[in-house]
């Protein structure tokens, strides 16, 4: 009887060890989608702030940001789907960027931004030091990602896209953005570790 009563003590103990992963596991994943869906909206309400005018867009990337903010907090599965949707859903509400060629090369570019910065965060969050390699690694395999779409979907319509247009638009035009990305980035992730 006694080992009996002990077992299903063991057994009572062992179940409510594995509810509380489980809980544990569904609130870090509804904390991710929350997170997600915050970044997602960041990332089509930014924008507004440069005024719709596209040479301030490119200049300071306003959707960038939360994309990769997203990777780096919620992991690259939801840094892809918000660096997908945002240049999209941004497309079909407001028009800007237009649907093809810009939003599709945008979706492309943002998601490598968001895939890349998530995989690489997750293997060591400790240092500061990797998330700048993280952020260096991840814009230019976004850059990369960008200039081989446009150079397709342009190529696709007839249009050239040269080496020195790849090195403005990618680089010298965005280094404004760049910059703001490298210092501001790593303020939210330090506040967030707080």
């Amino acid at each position: 009887m006694e080992q009996a009563k002990s077992w299903l003590q063991v057994t009572m103990l062992k179940k409510l060890i594995w509810e509380v992963r489980v809980s544990k596991v569904k609130s870090s994943s509804v904390k991710k989608m929350i997170l997600a869906a915050l970044f997602l909206a960041l990332g089509i309400i930014f924008p507004f702030f440069t005024a719709q005018i596209k040479e301030i867009g490119d200049t300071l990337l306003p959707m960038h940001m939360p994309v990769m903010l997203c990777g780096l907090v919620c992991g690259w599965q939801y840094g892809l789907a918000v660096g997908v949707l945002v240049p999209m859903l941004r497309a079909f509400s407001f028009g800007m960027p237009p649907l093809y060629p810009n939003a599709v090369w945008m979706a492309l570019e943002l998601a490598t931004y968001g895939f890349v910065l998530g995989c690489l965060y997750e293997k060591r969050r400790k240092s500061i030091g990797w998330l700048y390699a993280c952020l260096a690694i991840g814009m230019i395999a976004g850059r990369i990602v960008w200039g081989i779409a446009k150079a397709i979907l342009l190529g696709m319509e007839g249009s050239s896209f040269t080496m020195a247009a790849f090195i403005a638009g990618g680089f010298v035009d965005a280094l404004p953005g760049i910059v703001l990305q490298f210092i501001v980035i790593p303020i939210v992730m330090r506040i967030k570790k707080n």
